[in-house]
């Protein structure tokens, strides 16, 4: 169950489970068993297509289309006007870099976003959240490729765009999330612990370990 407004991380090693906890929420497909509450509503009784409209996600590399970068920002919003989408790509600190290519705003990214680099291009996803607004976010990964100084930059941005959502993160990164709401730890498909950073720690168990060894802190 998670809360409205809450910031929940999920942490795990590769395989734990983290992306497929992910995947349910937008219900790209049901668990088994048990249900999934957000916000006070269990998933199954709302229909996929209304869901989806309340959920934002930013990938560990944004999936972007070959289309120009005001296209792809609006991405689920196509409607945005001119105004929205800037504002979204200053939020995102997007707005500077978009500013300096060839044709700006219509500049063309070319397929899967190869003329940006990395940074760039999970800024414009991080813009495409902005501009959805939506209630829900889910962010998976989404500093892991990139390089620490690219990361600390972005992380602001994510830090912006958490604030006043419903959130899961998932990392492997712990000083990212040990402060959060709650959290989350994954082992091999299940949920092993949950509670915040310091209960965790106290706790002893699998989060502690990880903790204490650094292994997962990047």
């Amino acid at each position: 169950q998670i809360d409205p407004n809450q910031i929940v991380g999920l942490v795990g090693g590769t395989g734990a489970g983290k992306s497929t906890l992910l995947s349910l929420v937008p219900r790209f497909y049901d668990p088994n068993k048990g249900s999934i509450t957000l916000d006070g509503r269990n998933l199954r009784e709302i229909t996929k297509k209304t869901l989806r409209t309340q959920i934002a996600i930013v990938l560990q590399d944004t999936l972007l289309f070959s289309t120009s970068v005001r296209e792809n920002i609006a991405y689920g919003r196509p409607e945005a006007a001119e105004e929205e989408i800037v504002d979204a790509a200053r939020r995102a600190q997007a707005d500077e870099f978009i500013r300096q290519l060839p044709n700006g705003y219509a500049s063309l990214v070319g397929e899967r976003g190869g003329h940006l680099s990395v940074g760039q291009r999970q800024r414009i996803g991080i813009a495409r959240a902005f501009l959805k607004n939506a209630p829900v976010l889910l962010l998976d990964e989404p500093t892991s490729a990139l390089d620490p100084a690219t990361e600390s930059a972005i992380m602001d941005t994510i830090k912006e765009l958490m604030r006043g959502r419903t959130t899961l993160i998932a990392t492997h990164r712990l000083a990212t999330i040990h402060s959060l709401d709650q959290i989350i730890v994954l082992e091999q498909g299940r949920i092993v612990e949950q509670g915040r950073g310091a209960e965790l720690i106290a706790h002893g168990g699998v989060y502690a370990k990880l903790y204490s060894s650094g292994k997962f802190q990047g």
